[in-house]
Parts: structure tokens; sequence; C-alpha cells
């Protein structure tokens, strides 16, 4: 290792005398002009009063950064994607428009995709028992079991 650098010289030509700083600082103290609140007493030193910025700027600081924080999760919520806005729960579009018979049979029923299959699956998950209602020949049914309309 020693051969190495050896071989290199690391001399750049910035050297420092010896012995420089050693008396750097009473050097420097003594170049620098005195300034008049140097001269006054020790106990008699003046401290400047705090303008009104220098007293609130902290709070406005936090202030800022509270309000950067909440933006900052707004935006992360923003971006979530969102598992309950179809819920019918939580939507009173979309409960109004599943309520009204006419939306129901016209967009639903007619031009929507749903097959008289899935339909029936979906009545009987609800709890519709087709041997308690009667065909009386023309369009109506007979409900021989009422408590089966209520559900």
């Amino acid at each position: 290792m020693k051969d190495i650098l050896e071989k290199v010289n690391r001399n750049d030509g910035m050297t420092v005398p010896d012995g420089y700083f050693d008396d750097f600082a009473s050097r420097m103290a003594a170049s620098l002009p005195v300034m008049d609140w140097e001269n006054e007493a020790e106990g008699q030193t003046r401290v400047m009063p705090r303008s009104f910025w220098q007293k609130v700027r902290p709070y406005v600081y936090l202030a800022a950064m509270f309000m950067g924080v909440w933006c900052m999760m707004k935006m992360f919520d923003m971006m979530r994607p969102d598992t309950q806005g179809l819920n019918i729960d939580n939507n009173p579009v979309i409960t109004a428009a599943v309520g009204n018979d006419y939306f129901f049979n016209d967009y639903v029923v007619i031009h929507g995709d749903v097959s008289e299959y899935q339909l029936m699956e979906d009545l009987y998950e609800t709890g519709y028992v087709p041997a308690s209602y009667e065909y009386n020949g023309g369009n109506d049914y007979a409900d021989h079991d009422k408590s089966l309309t209520d559900i």
C-alpha cells in the first residue's frame, strides 16, 4: 500500500504554513471592526423586540404542514378504488331506479342482459318459492302463502 502512495505523489501544491491555525482566531478578531453593540456592558445588552410575523411564523408553518398532510390523505383517498360506490344502500339514485317499475321493466328486463335463468336464480336466493303461487288462468297469480310476499 505504501508503494502505491509513493508512486502517486499525493502532493498537489496546496500547503499551509506550520502554526498558521494556532493563532488564527485572535488574528481574525483583531482584523474585524468593532461594532457599537460590542461596547455595551455585559448586563445591558439590548434585545430587539420580535415582530408579529416572527411570533406567528412557527404556528403558520405548523398549520401549513397539517394542511399538506390533509391534502395528501385526501388525494390518497380519491385514488383508492371505490368499493361501495355501486352499493344500493349508499346510492339513492340506484335505489330509486330499481324501485321504479317502469325503469326496471324497460331497461333491465327488456333491454338488459339478464337471462331468465339468472333472474330465477336471484328470485330463489331472495326466498321466492314457485309452489306458493298458483296461476288463475288470467294474468293474475294467487298467493297462498302471504308471508313470502313480505320478503
